[in-house]
């Protein structure tokens, strides 16, 4: 005991006092012989006899006479080993009276053992029949061993009763215990006490106080049948009495105690341990529903993971923009919501081992595979390919975009070029000058002269058309066979021209010496107007080419390329007025000397208009490809704002989004400080991030104008909108629903729940003791008896037998079990 105690039971003038846990039996001076008044020594005996006989029954015995059947000694021993569960020495076997005393004295030392004085109390006494010193006797014993321990809010042993008894009884009307003589009377104060912990064994409204007698023996018989409290007193002596023995009473009443505090320590007990299993169940239940999520997650991003590595690549920029579109729609529906289940799942894995950890439980240890670690890693490995997939998408979009601008250029080569050598093959393979003229033949050899240099002038457009099929076949064109063939087809016709060619030179050669007039301003006009109608045709192919520029910088290289071909025009107008001068030339000798100009210059299809429509025609297309290529600049810059708007916003928000998603990973681990300034702190941060998602919203418009742009690529930034997948976690952290409002109470009520008790298993083991009577094992009988059915089949199904040498059959190990919930064992 930590509390002073003070009681002091009179016997005339006899009483004991016990001071700090030492009882005392003093004797001051006082006849021996003088009696005890006879209505408390009637009751004293009777309820003594009683209280002794409810205990020595557990060992098979009792006694009729409490002065007489002690006086041996051997029942007091028993007595003595019944209420404390322990062995005394063993008691002489003998008859005469020093085998009394010495029985006597090894019962009274075991009393001194447990911190009872006993002054003026010898074991002579207690052989000679000594009623007053008997009943003390008795009295002690029952102090120390049946009220001693009795503790009720800081108060014990008397008051600690008393207290335990007023508690009980405040709500009944009639009833006001105050002491343990007349408060009990009329017998509503124990019938209040058995009705407030069995309301089923009376009928509290049917009392009358003016039936004393009545109400007392109600309670001794219902007490004695339900409750295996014996009848300790009588109803007419507790009537008749004007004072009744305080002490009878109170040994009576704390039967009551016992009987109601071991029942409502067995439902504590049994409310202990359904808290605990329940805690159990439901850490088992979040461990199942964590090991599923990643399993799920997990499969997911492995039947993912090959569609992201196929880089089969697309033959048409219609099936390649198909992918890219299929991989947006993989990037803007189906990945999200993998996203925050990984979240869901980091935040399920905290919440349970925070949870395991307030409950004294051992870390949750997720199957081999499934840490989050792994799905982390996991995880990192999907996101790589996925980069490495995007990545291939554009480049393969960007070459499909090269190879259809070289087709379509290849094309429009090939045309010019197939619709000049049109009849060319046959021309040259005329036969013409066996029957001309000298004059004829002049012409002839000087047309096929214009010809070769025009052929030459064409050389280069072949070579153009078979380097852009050869750059074609290295960037694995799609329909590369059919270019192929054209090109060779091209290239077969170039060679055999220039056979034809060389051919016909010969033969005009050979010739040429019997032929001397030649007219030499045709050929002179000839030779001048081919190669500038050739350059005509180069300039307006080049004038009407298309392109494809991604920066200000190629569009500007664009710009220059032309600039330096409009400085050409003035030399090429020369050329052009030289060309018409050679045939005004011809028409102004024709006229001064009468000549009469007949068909066509014989040395060239070209002609004076055609020159001037061809120049006519390039000067028109001159404007036009400006406004191409200042169209082109405007978009170009609308562009670079596009990207340097997006980079400006990106370079602050990405830096922010990195630093939020440390402070948040930190608050879900380092949980410090009370839980209002833990509250305080997500408020600030959830207020952040609601404030700050305007300018997500506005960094989202930028970027969906730059995908409408096709523009790929942003020299400014690293950041991209697709890349930042970590915001998304973060804003499933802060609003998981995403109603823009994150509410805390579930959170609150969760930590102040959950820390609000903490279990252990010497607790558990304790209350499953209780349950099972103090045996070291529990039955499947009792677990049903005092455990809901589902909490009892619980602990069935998983208590091991238990193997003690004093094990009855089915009896179950329950300090086992105990320890495997707190990871001490295995379950």
């Amino acid at each position: 005991m930590t509390t002073v105690i003070e009681t002091q039971v009179q016997y005339n003038n006899t009483y004991m006092m016990s001071t700090t846990g030492d009882y005392m039996i003093q004797e001051d001076d006082w006849d021996r012989d003088l009696l005890l008044d006879p209505a408390w020594e009637k009751q004293q005996r009777k309820t003594f006899t009683a209280w002794c006989n409810s205990h020595l029954r557990k060992a098979g015995t009792q006694i009729e006479n409490i002065e007489e059947d002690f006086r041996n000694g051997l029942k007091l021993m028993l007595l003595l080993e019944v209420i404390s569960g322990e062995r005394l020495p063993k008691p002489d076997k003998g008859k005469m009276r020093f085998h009394k005393i010495a029985n006597v004295n090894k019962a009274l030392d075991y009393i001194s053992s447990k911190g009872v004085k006993l002054v003026s109390i010898g074991a002579e006494e207690i052989v000679d029949g000594n009623v007053k010193m008997t009943l003390g006797m008795i009295w002690t014993i029952i102090l120390r061993f049946a009220i001693q321990d009795i503790s009720v809010e800081e108060t014990s042993a008397k008051e600690g009763l008393l207290l335990w008894c007023q508690r009980k009884t405040a709500p009944y009307r009639n009833v006001n215990v105050q002491n343990f003589h007349i408060s009990w009377k009329d017998g509503l104060a124990l019938c209040a006490l058995i009705h407030r912990h069995r309301p089923d064994l009376i009928d509290y409204s049917k009392l009358r106080k003016d039936d004393p007698i009545g109400n007392l023996n109600t309670a001794f018989e219902v007490a004695e049948k339900y409750l295996d409290i014996p009848k300790m007193l009588d109803a007419e002596d507790i009537v008749n009495t004007p004072k009744p023995d305080e002490k009878a009473i109170m040994t009576y009443v704390s039967c009551f105690y016992h009987a109601f505090a071991g029942a409502e320590q067995a439902e504590t007990a049994a409310n202990r341990i359904c808290k605990v299993l329940a805690v159990n169940q439901e850490n088992e239940r979040l461990m199942e529903e964590y090991e599923k999520l990643a399993s799920e997650l997990l499969e997911w991003i492995r039947r993912t993971i090959p569609w992201l590595e196929n880089r089969v690549a697309e033959q048409t920029m219609r099936a390649m923009q198909q992918k890219l579109e299929d991989f947006r729609d993989y990037r803007r529906v189906h990945k999200p919501p993998r996203v925050q289940e990984k979240c869901q799942l980091e935040i399920n894995f905290n919440t349970l081992q925070t949870k395991l950890r307030l409950s004294n439980r051992p870390a949750f240890m997720p199957s081999e595979g499934k840490m989050v670690s792994d799905i982390a890693n996991a995880w990192k490995g999907l996101e790589q390919v996925e980069k490495g997939y995007e990545e291939w998408l554009l480049t393969e979009i960007r070459r499909l975009e090269r190879l259809d601008h070289l087709a379509e250029k290849f094309k429009q080569k090939c045309s010019l070029h197939e619709s000049w050598t049109t009849g060319k093959e046959h021309l040259l393979s005329q036969k013409d000058y066996e029957t001309a003229s000298l004059m004829e033949i002049r012409a002839l050899m000087r047309k096929h002269e214009a010809f070769e240099s025009d052929l030459a002038a064409h050389q280069d457009r072949v070579e153009q058309i078979a380097a852009i099929a050869q750059e074609l076949n290295e960037l694995d064109y799609h329909d590369a066979a059919s270019v192929n063939t054209r090109c060779q087809g091209i290239c077969d016709q170039w060679d055999n021209l220039g056979t034809l060619t060389q051919k016909r030179r010969d033969a005009l050669e050979r010739v040429e010496k019997l032929w001397e007039t030649i007219d030499q301003l045709y050929l002179e006009f000839a030779k001048r107007a081919a190669p500038f109608n050739n350059w005509m045709d180069g300039a307006m192919e080049d004038l009407q080419d298309m392109f494809i520029v991604h920066s200000i910088e190629e569009i500007q290289s664009l710009i220059t390329a032309h600039d330096q071909f409009k400085a050409t025009l003035p030399e090429a107008d020369k050329e052009r007025i030289a060309v018409m001068g050679i045939q005004n030339e011809i028409t102004k000798i024709a006229q001064t000397y009468g000549i009469k100009l007949v068909g066509v210059n014989p040395y060239t299809v070209l002609s004076p208009q055609d020159i001037t429509n061809k120049w006519e025609a390039v000067k028109q297309l001159v404007p036009l490809r400006d406004q191409m290529l200042q169209e082109e600049v405007a978009r170009q810059q609308a562009n670079e704002r596009l990207r340097r708007s997006f980079a400006a916003q990106a370079n602050i928000i990405g830096p922010w989004i990195q630093t939020k998603m440390e402070e948040i990973g930190h608050v879900s681990v380092d949980i410090t400080g009370s839980l209002e300034e833990q509250m305080n702190n997500l408020k600030q941060y959830e207020q952040n991030i609601i404030n700050y998602k305007s300018n997500i919203d506005k960094l989202e418009g930028d970027h969906q104008l730059i995908q409408e742009a096709l523009i790929f690529d942003n020299k400014h930034t690293n950041y991209t909108m697709e890349g930042e997948v970590e915001f998304a976690r973060i804003m499933t952290l802060v609003d998981p629903n995403n109603t823009g409002v994150v509410t805390f109470q579930a959170f609150i009520d969760f930590m102040t729940r959950e820390t609000a008790e903490t279990d252990t298993a010497e607790q558990v083991m304790a209350s499953f003791k209780i349950l099972a009577s103090d045996k070291p094992y529990i039955t499947v009988e009792e677990l049903r008896r005092e455990l809901p059915p589902e909490q009892a089949e619980y602990c069935i199904s998983r208590m091991t037998k238990y193997t003690g040498f004093d094990a009855s059959p089915g009896a179950l190990d329950y300090i086992s079990f105990s320890s495997a919930l707190y990871g001490e064992s295995d379950l």
